[in-house]
């Protein structure tokens, strides 16, 4: 068995965007598609390992690209939050570019169109929460350190996607008081959801790169890293049974 990345380029609202699907070279039958949603630099080679990650999983996993082809940020970039700031003001546009992004995984020859999940990180955790709020096709959701801020639309009712929501206790951009909000939404939302608190960890918690914090509360925790995955794993496990 050998796991094989393809660039996928795919229309959109403001595209092309491109991003990198990877599956086992052995699947013969569809599988479960995987949409993994980048953090706020965009679609990057880490994104990319993710997607393989998955596909040792089982799944087709889809690196999706929100930003457009080419638009891309590194953390030494100037105005690193540009992109990500022009879609946090046009919600709406974030969520149709994602549904682009999830036609483009649907559409895949190995995927099972019929069970699709998504998983993001940190700007891309709120992309999984807004995927399930607007109601597109995913059977469930994993958003790692997330950021939980509404969209200026309804919430779909009831919220069908099922949600994991890996928080890390110390994490400055979603406090205590915001992940409470965020389960009193879910609930009135009649979502199936549950959210795991890690303690000792701040924001970015996933993130290899920063064994030195980038800012105070945001740095790699490689216990919350590894027990937030292994969650992944049960959910995902059990969503496609």
């Amino acid at each position: 068995m050998a796991i094989v990345r393809q660039t996928l380029i795919y229309d959109g609202p403001g595209g092309p965007f491109e991003g990198v699907i990877a599956w086992e070279d052995e699947v013969e039958t569809p599988r479960p598609g995987v949409l993994v949603c980048p953090n706020i630099l965009g679609q990057k080679e880490s994104d990319n390992k993710k997607a393989e990650d998955l596909a040792k999983l089982g799944y087709v996993a889809l690196a999706c690209d929100v930003y457009g082809q080419g638009k891309r940020k590194t953390r030494e970039s100037d105005n690193v939050a540009e992109y990500m700031n022009l879609l946090d003001t046009d919600r709406g546009l974030l969520r149709d570019r994602l549904s682009a992004s999830l036609a483009a995984l649907r559409g895949f020859s190995a995927v099972d169109p019929a069970r699709l999940a998504a998983i993001g990180f940190c700007f891309g955790g709120k992309c999984v929460l807004d995927m399930a709020r607007s109601g597109q096709p995913i059977l469930g959701g994993v958003s790692f350190h997330g950021v939980y801020d509404r969209p200026d639309y309804s919430n779909a009712s009831p919220i069908q996607a099922k949600l994991l929501v890996c928080h890390g206790w110390e994490d400055p951009l979603a406090t205590p008081e915001q992940m409470v909000a965020l389960g009193r939404e879910l609930t009135e939302a009649k979502a199936d959801w549950q959210i795991h608190a890690y303690g000792n960890a701040g924001h970015a918690f996933t993130d290899a790169a920063l064994t030195r914090p980038a800012a105070p509360g945001v740095a790699y925790e490689e216990r919350a890293d590894r027990r937030s995955w292994k969650a992944m794993s049960d959910f995902l496990a059990e969503l496609f049974v």
